[in-house]
């Protein structure tokens, strides 16, 4: 009579590596999860804006407040403690409160946009205010005495700053700075030259 051998067959090498892998496999799962979850809770020094920062304003540490604040990989995209250039400008407008992107900086001497200052007989909507985008449109004086057809000067501009006032250069006006770009300059001071009615309009609004 012949007898089956009832002693268990022992594993092959692959069983054994297999279940090693996997041992391995979930303890660096576990280890990355770990170190993913210890940088989240990590902070680091970055600047914020204090106020509205339009493009081609000039940024000094006046502008800024230093805050703790948890980056993870992108910590780097962030302006931090002693990064900031001198003569260094807003490439685009930064919201108060907003942590400020290394991308968004520049030299000044790169800036394509200057500021001028435009002052409105009409009225100007209460929407138009520091950081907003303006149309600046001029209507140039026609030889009966009143104005030709308005036409966009400078499109896109961003306020700097906004007077509202009942006596702005000898009558009720408003004077408001504007952020445009070089190539418009020409054509925006000929305007205020020629005494054309100048109007600002949202650049949402067309």
């Amino acid at each position: 009579m012949i007898t089956a051998d009832a002693r268990p067959r022992p594993r092959g090498f692959w069983a054994d590596a297999r279940f090693i892998l996997g041992v391995v496999l979930i303890i660096g799962s576990i280890a990355g999860v770990a170190a993913v979850v210890a940088a989240a809770r990590q902070t680091a020094p970055a600047y914020s804006a204090v106020h509205t920062i339009v493009a081609g304003q000039a940024v000094t540490l006046d502008d800024l407040a230093l805050v703790d604040v948890s980056l993870g990989l992108t910590a780097d995209a962030y302006l931090a403690p002693g990064a900031l250039e001198p003569d260094t400008v807003a490439r685009r407008t930064i919201d108060e409160g907003e942590l400020v992107p290394v991308a968004a900086l520049g030299p000044a001497a790169a800036a394509l946009t200057t500021t001028v200052v435009v002052v409105v007989d009409d009225h100007v909507p209460a929407v138009v205010d520091v950081g907003t985008a303006v149309d600046v449109w001029a209507a140039p004086p026609s030889k009966d005495g009143g104005f030709a057809k308005p036409r966009v000067l400078a499109a896109d501009a961003a306020v700097r700053s906004v007077s509202r006032s009942d006596r702005v250069m000898g009558g009720a006006a408003t004077a408001i700075e504007v952020v445009i770009a070089r190539a418009d300059v020409v054509a925006v001071l000929g305007a205020l030259a020629d005494g054309a009615r100048l109007s600002v309009i949202p650049a949402t609004v067309r």
